[in-house]
């Protein structure tokens, strides 16, 4: 895995108070995290759509385009690109051994954001307790990236990502191939078969479940008051572990209890 910047801390305030400028009070826990739609139907993409291209939303990219100083505020004009495409993570019902699982679930969409430079981002939306958001932007374009490279090596597969260590397959029939070289380190060159697969994820996180003594112990990540991280050190955090349980208004999105890094950078309505 390629070196990053991991401050699980500044994940946690920055989950906790989510992307787009949540009032304080939004940081308090919800009764229980808003479960994702199973597919990324038509309707859905379209409620992603209309969030990822909100005034808030754009506002926010030109500031996240910006913040380097690598386009001017004004100059920076995103837009958003194509429309938004599943991303799906490793599923806790496989690793479980339920019957029937499938290996991956869906997460959330991701809308793909340029900047007038050619600066790219991804956009996370989920919904949320108040409808469809944007809950997160991440550098890059790993999720177009992935699902095209996916596609090409094995059409009508499921591209998916286990985040505990940043790593991208597809899946289709009784194969897992690899598209990253944390997959290949993972499964191997040539990938593996589903039945090894599932041995080799239970056998890494079958203990870290939902409900398992892990995650009762607090170790799976959880919500961070506000003032825990300096405003600075939260805005600039890149790469920061996602904790199992985001904040109000953001996704549950570290599967399985288990941090994952990565390439991500959360910005606040003020950064």
């Amino acid at each position: 895995m390629t070196q990053r910047a991991a401050t699980a801390a500044a994940a946690a305030v920055l989950a906790a108070t989510a992307l787009l400028g949540l009032a304080p009070q939004a940081a308090a826990a919800p009764a229980s995290p808003v479960p994702q739609p199973q597919s990324a139907t038509a309707e859905n993409k379209a409620a992603a759509a209309q969030a990822a291209t909100a005034p808030d939303t754009l506002a926010t990219l030109s500031r996240f385009f910006a913040r380097e100083g690598k386009v001017s505020l004004t100059a920076a004009r995103p837009r958003i690109e194509g429309e938004a495409i599943p991303v799906n993570h490793l599923s806790p019902e496989f690793v479980a051994g339920r019957a029937s699982a499938p290996v991956a679930r869906l997460e959330f969409l991701a809308g793909k954001a340029v900047s007038s430079d050619g600066q790219q981002a991804a956009l996370w939306i989920a919904r949320t307790e108040a409808g469809w958001q944007v809950v997160n932007i991440a550098t890059g374009d790993d999720e177009f990236r992935y699902a095209q490279l996916g596609a090409a090596k094995l059409p009508g597969g499921t591209v998916f990502r286990e985040p505990q260590i940043d790593a991208w397959y597809v899946a289709g029939g009784s194969r897992v191939l690899p598209l990253d070289e944390d997959a290949v380190r993972a499964v191997g060159a040539d990938g593996t078969t589903l039945a090894a697969y599932r041995v080799r994820v239970a056998r890494a996180y079958g203990d870290k479940l939902p409900g398992s003594a892990y995650a009762e112990g607090g170790m799976a990540g959880g919500y961070a008051e506000a003032e825990a991280v300096p405003a600075a050190v939260a805005a600039d955090a890149e790469g920061a572990g996602v904790p199992w349980a985001a904040g109000a208004g953001a996704l549950v999105l570290g599967v399985l209890g288990v941090a994952a890094v990565r390439r991500s950078r959360r910005v606040g309505a003020r950064a």
